[in-house]
């Protein structure tokens, strides 16, 4: 069947990990959203919302969580039955750590969907088993354990509002320390721990890779004018590659021992490189506070 011009985003993912927030996004940029709306009901309301004669509606936002009797037991066929009639349905998966979620569900003193009589960290245990296909086969999986709210709405706004018809690929590029785990969102991975060190020099150490001071020792030593120039390069073959298969989302992540220096001026650098007026860009640095 012919393919549909309109776009569809199922959010869904571990409760408390930041779905509603993103729904909300997703409605400042243009998407006509509901959430918890059984799944069995999805082709039909899609349907509806192409039929509205008040208003065009081009892209919707659905969310679809633990909460719906007999969700998973519904998502497959009803995505299954979204392609065979030319709509193709990205599913973003909004996941976080078991301390972080522990944490949100203690400060808004909610009760997990999953807990009943036992406790929060088993309710959250239960609904990471319950949802692990459903993660593996996301288009998209978002760590929100390092986001605050206002960071999250960010980066969602930059991964769905693209600045101009030009392109729909959103470019996220992060910094992060070895020593603290790859981010597991990642689409392309860079050691930059090659570089020439300012923890070793004394008047860097305490500054981050955002100083000026530190920039200026990372980004003019030899070797880091050539890999920039090699990897620039290679992103520039690379990025029309993604877009041409269509990927609407692409995040670097560029790390260093402890992500507070060599890869935090990288990434300050390379942020500057891509055209905004055809990218959304995010830049972000996960570890540049940790000691």
């Amino acid at each position: 069947m012919k393919s549909r011009n309109l776009r569809i985003v199922i959010v869904t993912g571990l409760s408390g990990s930041g779905k509603t927030t993103t729904l909300k996004v997703l409605e400042d940029s243009s998407f006509y959203c509901v959430d918890n709306l059984p799944p069995i009901l999805f082709p039909e309301f899609i349907k509806l919302c192409e039929g509205f004669t008040w208003r065009k509606i081009e892209k919707i936002g659905l969310g679809m969580d633990i909460r719906g009797r007999d969700f998973l037991k519904e998502y497959p066929q009803v995505v299954e039955q979204l392609h065979a009639e030319g709509y193709n349905p990205e599913i973003i998966f909004l996941d976080s750590t078991d301390e972080i979620l522990v944490r949100r569900y203690s400060e808004t003193r909610r009760q997990h969907p999953l807990a009943h009589e036992g406790s929060i960290l088993e309710g959250i245990r239960l609904e990471r088993e319950q949802l692990a296909e459903l993660r593996k086969n996301a288009h998209m999986v978002i760590d929100t354990s390092k986001y605050t709210v206002h960071e999250l709405r960010e980066y969602i706004f930059a991964a769905f509002h693209a600045p101009t018809p030009k392109s729909r690929l959103a470019i996220h590029i992060i910094s992060f320390g070895y020593r603290y785990g790859i981010p597991y969102d990642a689409d392309i991975v860079i050691d930059v721990r090659f570089l020439p060190n300012p923890f070793f020099v004394d008047t860097l150490r305490l500054f981050s890779g955002d100083d000026e001071k530190v920039k200026r020792f990372v980004l003019e030593k030899t070797e880091t004018q050539r890999f920039l120039a090699k990897f620039e390069d290679l992103l520039h073959f690379l990025i029309p590659l993604y877009e041409k298969e269509g990927k609407s989302n692409l995040t670097i992540a560029i790390g260093c021992t402890g992500g507070r220096h060599r890869s935090v001026s990288i990434v300050s650098y390379l942020k500057d490189k891509f055209d905004k007026n055809v990218y959304a860009i995010d830049a972000r640095h996960r570890d540049v506070d940790k000691v």
